[in-house]
């Protein structure tokens, strides 16, 4: 099936248009005592931002390697927060060749600073509590090699949704699915329009590729209301973005060599849904921009994305990796106010100045914040808002999949959003 348009989300344009018209019909009431009113001048682009908000490093550790009833705790490349049992999921990233695919549930602890039991805010605890195996709708395991677990979100009627990015080469299909929490099993997937699905037309053998790229497929998955801001029976939005470009939105002049090599400007496709009592449904399609590809880099991609508010607003983590460099990480502010529905798309390519892309801001290079502390960043790939500090801005935690390697490590990042109060 395709997509379906012209159920897009409203963005939240109402408020700031409501903003505005009151601040004419003020200037103009005081233009009749007056010789002239002064207006603010503000970018058009900044009422698209929450332009008070900023991201501050707090701390970073590495957590140690352990095991749960023999398997590793590693390949942590997602998060989410539940706020009611103050609990965080974090998901693994394996393909059942290091044990079953699973989510862990982590108690994360901080001290919040002069205001709350520390001289300076700190990560004080991380305990991995309990791991959850996720299975197929029979309640089997998925057979190795048939996931590729890599987005994770908690939804409001608290079940999991799940991105796996597949596997291109073996004729994997991507999928994102909603599970039970308590059992791991598969209760039911999201129809992804068909020009995701990495093959070629069947009625014509010589047709270009198209569908997600090996290893670029949906790394990402957030919803709004978070899980704990709304109802079981009320519909909510659900978000998730291919890491890199599609194959059929690739320069078509692209030596075959180069076209498993990242992009020079890399652009994602930023698809979102509508979960409720009926079918889950594809609502609207973005383009989003990534960073161009730093000329030494072999990985360059979107990994993760956070709501922040119902207008359009979210957290983007890209990441880099070179092998002289190591990984480079940087967090954004992402607005789809103003972006083109590109839903009717089939290829970005020669699209040109028809598409607006999403427009995004950055809050920090956390690349450049960990060398100010002589800290190595590594892999970091999930991503949650978490409890609040003691002046009421919210926590953001980050969390770095290791790749079950000895040479990466399980790194917790800990900063702290101000100028802005999730709703």
């Amino acid at each position: 099936m395709g997509p379906v348009k012209g159920r897009g989300m409203a963005w939240g344009w109402g408020r700031s248009v409501a903003t505005w018209v009151t601040a004419i019909a003020i200037c103009l009431g005081i233009s009749l005592g007056l010789t002239a009113c002064s207006i603010p001048q503000v970018q058009a682009e900044d009422r698209l931002f929450v332009n008070d908000l900023a991201a501050e490093w707090v701390d970073a550790l590495t957590l140690e390697r352990q095991a749960i009833a023999g398997v590793p705790v590693g390949g942590l490349s997602a998060l989410a927060y539940d706020r009611s049992r103050d609990r965080f999921l974090a998901l693994s990233d394996t393909r059942g060749d290091r044990g079953p695919a699973r989510f862990y549930t982590l108690a994360l602890a901080f001290d919040r600073g002069p205001d709350g039991n520390g001289d300076a805010p700190k990560i004080r605890r991380v305990r991995v509590e309990s791991a959850t195996a996720l299975s197929d709708r029979d309640g089997q395991p998925f057979p190795a090699g048939s996931v590729d677990p890599e987005g994770l979100a908690l939804s409001p009627r608290q079940t999991v949704f799940i991105a796996s990015e597949g596997d291109v080469r073996n004729g994997i299909d991507p999928f994102i699915g909603e599970f039970d929490r308590t059992t791991g099993q598969l209760l039911k997937t999201l129809p992804l329009p068909p020009y995701y699905l990495p093959r070629k037309d069947d009625a014509d053998p010589e047709a270009p590729p198209r569908g997600i790229l090996n290893n670029l497929g949906f790394e990402s998955l957030t919803v709004w209301p978070p899980g704990d801001r709304a109802s079981a029976v009320e519909p909510f939005r659900l978000f998730t973005a291919t890491e890199s470009n599609l194959a059929q939105d690739l320069d078509p002049n692209l030596p075959p060599a180069q076209r498993d090599r990242p992009p020079t400007q890399p652009q994602a496709r930023f698809l979102h849904f509508l979960i409720g009592d009926g079918p889950p449904l594809p609502v609207s399609e973005h383009l989003y921009p990534l960073d161009p590809t730093p000329e030494d880099a072999i990985a360059n991609g979107l990994v993760e994305l956070v709501a922040i508010d119902g207008g359009g607003h979210f957290l983007s983590l890209e990441r880099t990796f070179s092998l002289e460099s190591g990984y480079g990480v940087k967090l954004f502010q992402v607005a789809m106010g103003a972006a083109t529905d590109t839903a009717g798309y089939g290829t970005y390519v020669g699209a040109g100045p028809a598409i607006a892309p999403a427009r995004k801001r950055l809050l920090l290079d956390l690349t450049a914040a960990a060398a100010q502390r002589n800290l190595d960043l590594f892999n970091l790939e999930g991503m949650a808002i978490g409890p609040r500090f003691p002046d009421g801005s919210p926590s953001l935690w980050l969390i770095a999949d290791d790749n079950f390697q000895p040479f990466e490590q399980t790194q917790l990042v800990l900063l702290k959003l101000t100028g802005y109060r999730p709703g």
